[in-house]
């Protein structure tokens, strides 16, 4: 049996850019990439997924307004164009669903289920803002000490201070906390008797007391 050919099959389609009139970065404040087709296609992809009005000038505005958006998000590459991008569909996308979840004649159940979808996509909106920050380095704060000065008899600890344990806790946890104390040594002090002079303590030897009872002038005792 001779084998079919399968029909309908296409042959892979090169794709060539020129770079001399697509490579001028005119749209970059819409997707962050020097290439003009790149940024025009993404805001594309972000129009499309706009809940769009019927009306053609509210559609008009809408498109406006959301090249406003990207151009406030203001891309510096196409990493940060996809992730702008993505966030005015999140945002589009749950706003929808809250509008829905308040429609008068909106269903019990349905005003559930346009909440929790609002909700995932608040969700994903924080997650994509976080990435976002993450990428242009927002995301950790570092801290540099350049100098520390210590006064004479004083302490500095420079780094992270754990709390002291409870009572209740193991004793592998205060050998640990107790290492951590003896490496920060503090000087001897000094007592302030430097010669050491002799204090009196008090012993239980005998000594002789003084007679309490003495005669009181114009008394009748003794007569």
């Amino acid at each position: 049996m001779s084998a079919k050919k399968r029909g309908g099959e296409q042959k892979p389609t090169a794709i060539v850019i020129d770079g001399s009139d697509d490579l001028k970065g005119v749209l970059k404040s819409l997707g962050g990439s020097q290439s003009d087709h790149w940024n025009t296609i993404l805001a594309n992809q972000t129009v499309q997924t706009l809940w769009l009005h019927s009306d053609a000038d509210a559609r008009d505005r809408q498109y406006k307004a959301t090249g406003a958006a990207l151009a406030g998000i203001g891309p510096k590459d196409e990493i940060e164009g996809m992730i702008g991008a993505q966030l005015i569909a999140a945002h589009s996308a749950a706003m929808e669903c809250y509008r829905r979840a308040m429609l008068f004649e909106q269903t019990f159940g349905g005003r559930r289920e346009n909440l929790s979808q609002a909700n995932k996509l608040s969700r994903t909106y924080a997650a994509l803002l976080d990435a976002l920050n993450r990428h242009r380095g927002k995301g950790q704060q570092k801290v540099t000490v350049e100098h520390v000065h210590v006064d004479s008899g004083g302490q500095a600890i420079v780094g992270t201070v754990e709390r002291l344990p409870s009572t209740n806790s193991s004793r592998s946890e205060n050998q640990h906390d107790a290492r951590q104390i003896t490496h920060a040594p503090q000087p001897a002090m000094r007592s302030p008797n430097a010669e050491r002079e002799a204090v009196p303590v008090a012993r239980d030897a005998e000594r002789p007391m003084s007679n309490a009872r003495r005669t009181i002038p114009g008394s009748t005792e003794g007569k």
